[in-house]
């Protein structure tokens, strides 16, 4: 019997047509479409809203939406979009859905093996960071702060950061880096097995590399707990700010 799947995109015609094609597939469950501008934070929280208002509970939530080169860098809350987006965008996600979720469902924070040091400056605040320079610094900060909410709960729900692999062939790495890219299947794959598979029932709190088929370690500073912290604080500073004007 098939799930009941809830899905997310900016584009109404997109979301159509993937919900036509997703229901047409043989042993599929129940398919809901939301729309939603995830590099605004009001648009963040409509979309919370609005799944909380239809569910009770919530098994699996895949933050899986990213950017990495795009025309506007700069988001009307002031963001660089790669940290909106990226990061700050699942994180309040997250919080808003934490409590349709049990201890038994998992959080999979889809991360890259593109990882470097995350200034609180930059994050905070739109700085003109290079494309590469913003997108990696964004996607150590969701492993931080996957790492950091993994502590914080006595029993669950998990929270998982993956890589799914390095250069699929999605839109972002076409458009990006001007290359085809590997078959896309190897990343939902591994999504797949994350979100299900009883090898991840205990896997909270880690990261996974599927470059390397393996649980691995991250950058240096995911394994820092005070610098975890300090994502998850400033993160906190940027959505206080953002929900006062």
């Amino acid at each position: 019997m098939g799930h009941h799947v809830l899905i997310h995109g900016r584009n109404s015609s997109k979301l159509e047509k993937i919900t036509e094609m997703l229901s047409s597939l043989s042993n599929t469950g129940k398919i809901e479409s939301y729309k939603a501008d995830l590099s605004r934070m009001a648009n963040v929280e409509d979309f919370a809203k609005k799944v909380a208002q239809k569910h009770n509970n919530l098994d699996v939530l895949i933050n899986n939406a990213g950017v990495f080169k795009t025309f506007n860098t700069l988001t009307p809350d002031g963001l660089d979009v790669r940290f909106a987006v990226n990061t700050i965008a699942p994180y309040l996600l997250t919080k808003r859905l934490l409590p349709l979720m049990d201890v038994f469902g998992r959080i999979i924070n889809l991360s890259s093996a593109a990882q470097s040091a995350v200034d609180l400056k930059q994050l905070a605040k739109y700085g003109g960071l290079s494309d590469m320079e913003a997108y990696s610094q964004s996607k150590l900060a969701i492993i931080m702060w996957s790492s950091a909410m993994a502590r914080s709960f006595k029993q669950g729900p998990a929270v998982i950061a993956l890589n799914p692999g390095s250069l699929l062939g999605t839109k972002m790495v076409k458009d990006g880096l001007g290359i085809a890219g590997s078959d896309v299947s190897i990343g939902a794959k591994i999504v797949n097995r994350t979100a299900l598979d009883n090898e991840f029932s205990d896997a909270s709190g880690k990261y996974f590399d599927n470059d390397e088929r393996k649980f691995a370690s991250p950058h240096p500073d995911g394994l820092d707990l005070q610098k975890c912290e300090e994502i998850i604080q400033t993160m906190e500073n940027i959505l206080a700010k953002i929900s006062s004007i």
